[in-house]
């Protein structure tokens, strides 16, 4: 007797119901949905999320039972969110405790200094924590900044603090402001040489602690100007970069990816592809935010290139329904045009998610440090609703609908099951027909709501 078909629903108010799912049935009228099945796109590689500074200091308020549920419940293959494909910074970013880098020895172009000595306290551990629930875990990492005096305005940041993060004085002068559209990085071959070997001597040093850094990418946000560290780069200086750093990823069998992209701007990728020394070593490109914009052209023009959504959009640290319903057209997009691996940005923070720069954003964990107590948000069931089904190796499988419904994401995986994820975004319940090889599966989708049906082999 076949398996029967699983359905799991999450409103508001009710998360992670399982529903009484009917069988496949013959089919009496029109469909809802077509399920392409004879047209598989994309193989997915996996899901994952950020190894943030804060977010291991949030979890040590947590009893060691709390925090390793909480990692088993990310990790752990079958139990939760099945994380697999990680993203962790190369120095400090906006969620570590403060600035910092692996050398900030000036002109240190033999990198005498290098070491990630800081990282032991927070992001070692975490990662750690994380790989005794998954073993095969692998990471992608970029930097927010390279070590100060590689850069022309000798500081971490690019901008002055602004009123989003009161209290906040990031000590920048005004001789020292980035912008959009410049190099903030020192172009020179010494200097990029250096930075090169920089990037290789973190692969190394987390290697040798038995982390495998697989991907790397050369700066978050380039174009972005931050009051945290942060560097702007243009096309043609990251062009310049990649030229040093794809020789020395390449020794160590790790790729090179262009990104992260937050600009709805094809043409930045295309201006570096132009240069077609450094585009023998890019296999794949990284975007984020209004980066979504460019993903469609990016991929319909580059095909031969995984896409990687790098870093959901973080929200206001309220980790309400309004952010969780916009984290699931987030990964339809993303997944509709072609990306391969989709991360979440931070795993856990305490409550309110304040940055050390001020900036207060949404997680998949909070944490009250007053109480030691923890709760999962809305946005982690959401990705739940995903993740948890869709194993590495699943085909996106694509749909066609004559009434118009495009809300829906579906994916067969290795073992031959299909993966139906669909949203009722009405104030009402909505019938919905699905059509799979000829059989019907009819369900009646709860108002407000997200659901995943697992349709056996």
């Amino acid at each position: 007797m076949a398996a029967p078909v699983r359905w799991i629903s999450t409103t508001q108010e009710h998360p992670w119901r399982e529903l009484d799912a009917p069988e496949l049935g013959e089919l009496r009228a029109m469909p809802s949905v077509i399920l392409q099945t004879d047209d598989p796109q994309q193989a997915i590689e996996g899901f994952g999320a950020s190894f943030n500074e804060l977010g291991w200091t949030s979890l040590s308020h947590l009893t060691d039972e709390d925090r390793d549920a909480v990692m088993r419940e990310l990790f752990e293959p079958g139990t939760g969110l099945n994380l697999t494909r990680c993203r962790m910074p190369v120095g400090a970013n906006d969620f570590s405790t403060d600035w910092y880098s692996y050398d900030e020895t000036p002109g240190d172009l033999s990198l005498d200094d290098f070491s990630i000595e800081h990282d032991r306290a927070t992001l070692v551990p975490f990662i750690q924590a994380a790989q005794r629930h998954q073993p095969d875990l692998t990471l992608w990492a970029s930097p927010w900044s390279p070590p100060t005096w590689m850069k022309t305005n000798g500081h971490y940041a690019a901008a002055k603090a602004s009123p989003l993060a009161a209290g906040v004085d990031n000590g920048i002068r005004d001789d020292q402001l980035g912008a959009e559209g410049t190099d903030m990085m020192r172009l020179d071959d010494e200097t990029l040489a250096a930075y090169a070997s920089y990037f290789g001597r973190f692969v190394d040093a987390y290697a040798e602690l038995g982390i495998p850094v697989t991907m790397v990418m050369p700066q978050n946000e380039f174009n972005s100007a931050q009051i945290f560290p942060s560097c702007t780069w243009t096309p043609e200086g990251l062009a310049a970069f990649v030229r040093h750093l794809g020789p020395e990823m390449a020794s160590r069998g790790v790729d090179v990816f262009l990104g992260t992209l937050e600009r709805a701007d094809d043409g930045l990728v295309e201006r570096v592809l132009a240069d077609e020394t450094a585009a023998e070593w890019i296999s794949g490109i990284g975007a984020q935010w209004a980066g979504k914009g460019a993903v469609p052209y990016l991929h319909r023009h580059h095909p031969e290139l995984a896409i990687y959504q790098t870093e959901q959009e973080c929200g206001d640290g309220r980790n309400d329904w309004r952010l969780a319903r916009h984290a699931w057209f987030l990964m339809k997009h993303f997944f509709s045009h072609g990306a391969k691996a989709y991360m979440y940005w931070n795993m856990s923070l305490l409550q309110g998610g304040v940055s050390r720069w001020g900036w207060a954003q949404n997680s998949l964990v909070t944490v009250d440090p007053d109480t030691g107590s923890y709760a999962f948000t809305h946005e982690h069931c959401m990705l739940k609703h995903v993740s948890h089904f869709v194993a590495g190796g699943a085909r996106r499988i694509p749909t066609l609908s004559y009434t118009g419904h495009e809300n829906q994401l579906v994916f067969r995986n290795p073992d031959g099951s299909l993966v139906i994820v669909v949203q009722n975004d009405l104030g009402e319940e909505m019938p919905m027909t699905f059509m799979i090889d000829g059989q019907a599966l009819e369900v009646v989708l709860p108002a407000d709501s997200l659901n995943t049906l697992l349709v056996p082999a």
